[in-house]
Order: C-alpha cells, then sequence, then structure tokens
C-alpha cells in the first residue's frame, strides 16, 4: 500500500511539473494562426459590413486582427466579434474613442488593434512587454507600434528564430506569415489567454 501510494504521490507530482512546463498551453491559437498561412495572402483595411454574431472580411485578406479573430474563433470557438460589442455596449466610454463613434459598431470595433488591447486588459489578461523572449508563450498576443504610429498586433508561435527568439504569426501587409518580429518594432502590449 505504501509503494502504490508512492507511486501515485511521484505520478501527480509528474503531471504537475508537466503543466508547470506547458505553460498556459495555447498551442491550438497558433496552430489555427497558423493554418491561415497561404489563405489570407492580402492585406485589405476596408470597412465591412459584417453578420453578426461570427462575422468575417473573406478569409483570402484582412488585417493584423482578423489573425487573432479567425484564430480564437477556429481554436476555441471564442467570437471576439460579439465578446467586444457586448462589453462596448456596456463601457463604451472605457474603450479608446479615437474614431468619433457614438456607440458601438460591430462591425469594425473587433478589428481595431486599440479595442483588443482594452478588451484584453479588461479581461485580465495583460502581461507586462518585455525584451526578454523567455517571457512570451505560445498562443500569446503581443501588439507594437509599426512606423512610431501604427497599433500592429500578433501572435506568439510555438517556433523560435535560430537565436531563442518566438517567431511571431500576422498580417503586416502581404498576408498572414510566420516571421522573426517579435522585437522588430516598439512594444505596446503584451496578452495571455486565460482558459
Amino acid at each position: 500500500m505504501k509503494k502504490r501510494m508512492m507511486v501515485l504521490v511521484c505520478t501527480v507530482a509528474a503531471v504537475v511539473a508537466l503543466a508547470a512546463q506547458a505553460g498556459t498551453n495555447n498551442v491550438d491559437i497558433v496552430a489555427a494562426a497558423r493554418r491561415q498561412i497561404g489563405v489570407t495572402v492580402s492585406y485589405d483595411p476596408a470597412y465591412r459590413k459584417l453578420g453578426y454574431p461570427g462575422g468575417d472580411v473573406p478569409r483570402t485578406s484582412g488585417v493584423c486582427t482578423d489573425v487573432i479573430i479567425r484564430a480564437l474563433r477556429d481554436a476555441r470557438k471564442v467570437d471576439l466579434q460579439k465578446l467586444v460589442h457586448e462589453d462596448m455596449k456596456g463601457s463604451f466610454a472605457k474603450y479608446p474613442q479615437n474614431w468619433g463613434l457614438k456607440k458601438p459598431d460591430a462591425n469594425i470595433d473587433h478589428r481595431r488593434v486599440p479595442n483588443l488591447q482594452c478588451y484584453f486588459k479588461r479581461k485580465g489578461w495583460s502581461l507586462k512587454a518585455t525584451k526578454a523572449a523567455s517571457d512570451y508563450e505560445p498562443g500569446d498576443f503581443v501588439t507594437v507600434k509599426v512606423g512610431g504610429r501604427l497599433p500592429h498586433i500578433m501572435i506568439v508561435s510555438d517556433r523560435k528564430a535560430s537565436d531563442g527568439t518566438p517567431l511571431v504569426i500576422h498580417n503586416i501587409g502581404a498576408g498572414t506569415k510566420e516571421e522573426n518580429s517579435l522585437f522588430t518594432y516598439p512594444l505596446t502590449g503584451h496578452y495571455r489567454m486565460k482558459k
């Protein structure tokens, strides 16, 4: 009996250690983002009328936020269009007022990086944005400023560059790509989805 109890304790300890090593285990988000490579082949920021809920622009195009929206929808059945819209309806004043809108717009709000940053922060997903590669886990979302003014969002990959820097999956202008761009632009946010 004592021997069986010892084996059980060791097995539980091993499972806990593996879970800690795996971090948040958001690799399903990474896999869903990676499946967009070769499908989303262009960048198109045009405003479009979308169905609600579950609306999307054609998968062949989109912007950086669409990579996140599709990855969460495909991997977790999470509809950021609906979630952001509902949160904005109840707390519109807490969201950025950069676009002169008087009320939420379910066609575009979830496709704007500052709104996603606000939503992620309100969900308690914020982490410190650092220059340490080890602080980033697969499936994390990272926001940056491109050219010092354009907000951009990326998903941290489970693959790494030769120097150990995690790759990112994003659409920065030529469709969804997996690249070594995590520290290319000034960091403005780091977020990790809680299961």
